[in-house]
């Protein structure tokens, strides 16, 4: 396939966001919930970026009195079961300037959750605005499993792709020649170890490794805490980053505690992660904590990303559901919408149409 799926950090115009809603598990922390979002919106719009926010019926009327004397926000009226966007929205490829957005089919990481209204989200709402038809696959993948970089050297872990809930029948062969044929992939390595408590998703490499633009890695270590439990498999990931990719500079994270006590008193340890990190042009939206190690994990994605605006990203609430920032968004490259979409939104924001 002579398409190939693009890294991050190439140029984007816009980002998809799913707007939480009181019929989503955001219900509980709905309000603390929708202000990342603003903050989000609030720091893509004024980098000149436009947001792409799916939204309830039941919040356009508000949304529209937040964001009408603001450009960049099209508001697209839309039902979806999860605002976990990263892992259902259409993913975009490149070939020789031109774009190509497709989808793989979602089933909620694994069969856990209801996804029947995620996996129509590309087709029902987003595909009027690309520049180019979407193309869809059948089989199961999100995109919260996947990496790249510019050489398209992909990266995943074992532990997702191999759920017998995903695609059973497939083994590592089958994946390389699967992602070399829908991603352009030249090479792939899937990670043996690795993996964060309570991680709903089964290990999503985006928690974990994330390239830079200088053939580094930043990965979520534990170098911090030797005695957690995470220590040896986040350490032995790492090792196996190394041989993987000989001549990269690793950059490890340190590993924050984060704790939520139920109801009924009994305290959950949270998946939080500080590689789930956005790259938005010259900007990342980098996760915290409001934890002891937020300062640490900050100074090293400046190191890792010298040439980009490191801006922390209160997360602390988006933990709670086992996610967080990069899990919310879908960056979209360049090229891949109709030029009449992103002038209108730029202009200012509008609800779309469903007949655009």
């Amino acid at each position: 396939m002579a398409y190939q799926l693009l890294p991050e950090w190439v140029s984007q115009e816009a980002l998809i966001l799913a707007y939480p809603h009181s019929n989503t598990d955001w219900d509980t922390w709905l309000e603390d919930a929708r202000a990342v979002y603003h903050a989000i919106i609030e720091h893509i719009t004024t980098a000149s970026g436009v947001v792409l926010l799916l939204t309830d019926k039941n919040d356009i009327a508000a949304l529209v009195e937040r964001y009408s004397h603001q450009a960049g926000v099209i508001i697209i009226p839309a039902e979806f079961n999860d605002t976990w966007v990263r892992d259902y929205g259409f993913l975009t490829l490149e070939h020789n300037g031109t774009l190509q957005a497709i989808e793989f089919e979602f089933n909620g990481w694994g069969n856990k959750f209801n996804a029947q209204l995620d996996t129509q989200v590309n087709r029902r709402y987003l595909s009027p605005l690309l520049a180019n038809p979407l193309i869809s696959y059948s089989e199961i993948v999100e995109g919260g499993a996947l990496e790249i970089d510019s050489n398209g050297h992909l990266l995943s872990t074992a532990k997702c792709l191999y759920h017998k809930a995903r695609n059973p029948d497939f083994d590592q062969n089958d994946y390389q020649a699967f992602f070399n044929r829908t991603l352009g992939a030249r090479h792939t390595t899937i990670l043996e170890h690795g993996h964060l408590e309570n991680d709903d998703t089964d290990g999503h490499i985006d928690t974990l490794a994330r390239f830079t633009l200088d053939n580094g890695i930043v990965y979520q270590g534990a170098e911090n805490r030797r005695t957690d439990t995470h220590f040896t498999g986040l350490s032995d990931m790492a090792a196996e980053l190394q041989v993987a990719f000989p001549k990269a500079t690793l950059h490890p994270l340190p590993l924050p505690i984060i704790n939520y006590k139920e109801d009924d008193g009994v305290s959950t340890r949270l998946p939080a992660s500080y590689a789930n990190y956005l790259i938005f042009n010259d900007m990342i939206l980098a996760p915290i904590y409001a934890a002891p190690e937020d300062e640490a994990a900050i100074e090293v994605l400046k190191h890792a990303y010298p040439h980009h605006q490191i801006i922390p990203v209160n997360c602390a609430t988006l933990v709670k559901q086992y996610g967080s920032l990069h899990c919310i968004t879908m960056q979209v490259p360049q090229g891949t919408l109709k030029p009449a979409c992103i002038e209108k939104a730029l202009m200012g924001s509008y609800v779309l149409d469903p007949g655009q």
